[in-house]
């Protein structure tokens, strides 16, 4: 799961990364140098004491860089050579011996630049979903947008989960902070659910921005069937690795996250046009486990 990811990059400010614990990174310094200064002090944060200039402080110096506050319960040698293996808030994690890279295991891996800054795993991620989002044609897409948007994102959406909802219901504020919103379908409860019909009748709907805010606002709308895009739209929503509903995604294929209140959203994407990174750390609703 990348729940424990992002609580290590929660406390790296998108907008002021050099704030981190150690300021040799910003100085200059190698990911050793600082995992060196780290291990000849006391640890930061709460994490098990380990000798200086070590491949443990480096895994130690490596995990309180990103988030000096998360627990760091144990360290040792990994199953897999020049690798650390650290328990971190419940959670496994590997840290490269020389402190650099850090990998997070499971369904949902992620392999992370520590000394960067950078998510490895979704700038090859990111490309994938940007191709695969080209499928869907902008004319398959409910678009709300504003008359020159500064930016676009296309978000893959239910009818029925609240935060979808919670974000629909901000839709005139968004698009006042200059964001065009591409919805595509994800009917999380799957194929053949209600809310698979539900939103069937929507992109069936003669007035599909009418018909998706009314069925966000149970609001009775008209049963319909026609030929339409929604499975086909659900299915890429899986293949782009899609557990949670909303899901924006900026125009270069990056996650931005779930649901973020409007300025945080543009503040998102004028950081991601920087050449910064994103939280993607927005809430969500979890899809169905059967997934269709």
């Amino acid at each position: 799961m990348k729940q424990i990811f992002f609580a290590l990059l929660g406390v790296i400010s998108l907008s002021a990364c050099a704030q981190g614990p150690q300021s040799g990174a910003a100085a200059g310094k190698a990911p050793g140098a600082q995992a060196t200064t780290a291990g000849a002090t006391a640890p930061l944060g709460n994490a098990p004491k380990v000798g200086a200039n070590t491949p443990e402080a480096r895994a130690v110096a490596a995990v309180h860089m990103l988030n000096p506050r998360v627990t760091i319960e144990k360290v040792k040698a990994a199953p897999i050579a020049g690798f650390r293996e650290a328990i971190v808030q419940g959670q496994v994690v590997y840290v490269s011996d020389d402190g650099r890279y850090l990998f997070l295991p499971g369904p949902q891996g992620a392999l992370y630049d520590v000394a960067a800054k950078k998510d490895l795993s979704e700038q090859s991620l990111a490309t994938v979903r940007k191709d695969l989002i080209k499928a869907i044609p902008v004319s398959e897409r409910i678009v709300f947008a504003p008359p020159n948007p500064k930016y676009t994102v296309a978000i893959f959406t239910d009818v029925e989960c609240a935060y979808c909802r919670k974000f629909h219901s901000e839709i005139a504020e968004y698009n006042k902070q200059g964001i065009a919103v591409q919805y595509m379908a994800f009917p999380r409860m799957g194929i053949g659910s209600p809310d698979h019909k539900k939103m069937i009748s929507v992109w069936c709907a003669p007035d599909r921005k009418k018909a998706l805010t009314d069925a966000k606002n149970d609001r009775p709308i008209q049963a319909r069937d026609c030929k339409n895009t929604v499975s086909m739209q659900y299915d890429i929503g899986q293949r782009a690795g899609l557990t949670g509903t909303p899901m924006i995604i900026a125009e270069d294929g990056t996650t931005v996250g779930g649901y973020l209140p409007p300025q945080q959203l543009r503040e998102a994407l004028d950081r991601l046009a920087q050449g910064g990174k994103t939280s993607a750390s927005g809430a969500t609703d979890p899809v169905a486990s059967t997934g269709g």
